[in-house]
Order: C-alpha cells, then sequence, then structure tokens
C-alpha cells in the first residue's frame, strides 16, 4: 500500500479510540486525501476479516481527523511522542 501511494508510516501507535501515525508524504499528494484513503483501505480490510464490525459499529472510522505538519520540532521529538502515548495512556487509567 505505502509504495502505490508515495509515503511511508515512520512511527505509528494504536491507541483504543485512535491512531497515531507519522507519515513522510510525497508532497504532490494531499495528506488529507492520503489519510482518507488509509482509512477506508484499512476499513475494508479490518471489515472482510472481522465481519462482525460491520454488524456492531455502524462505521469504523470517524471523518474526524487531526493533521500537523513537523517542523518547528525534530522527527525524534515527534517519534518521541507517539512512543510515549502507550505509557501515557496507561498512566491515566490507573
Amino acid at each position: 500500500m505505502q509504495e502505490e501511494q508515495n509515503f511511508y508510516v515512520l512511527e505509528m501507535e494504536v491507541m483504543p479510540d485512535h491512531v497515531h501515525l507519522l507519515l513522510d508524504v510525497d508532497p504532490t499528494i494531499g495528506i488529507n486525501i492520503l489519510v482518507s484513503r488509509i482509512k477506508g483501505k484499512t476499513a475494508h480490510i479490518l471489515n472482510r476479516e472481522f465481519p462482525e464490525l460491520e454488524r456492531k459499529l455502524p462505521t469504523l472510522w470517524t471523518r474526524s481527523k487531526f493533521i500537523a505538519t513537523v517542523g518547528s520540532v525534530s522527527l525524534d521529538v515527534v517519534k518521541k511522542y507517539i512512543e510515549d502515548q502507550k505509557t501515557n495512556e496507561s498512566r491515566r487509567k490507573k
């Protein structure tokens, strides 16, 4: 999927109700369009693999998304933030 869409996943963390992705994206492709394609493709794959999802959920993904560019901080800082999300989530639940 990545090569045909001209992007690379640099970092990813799956949370209970959302996903953090750090992507390196071809600038000729709109990031908003790319994220919508990722959501569509992953929904299709998950619904095919787990048909019970379609019965339990009206939709796998919402239309909302938060997109920010990295420029004012280093990639290492963003990667560390994403990696730390699981740890921070565990601490909040205690």
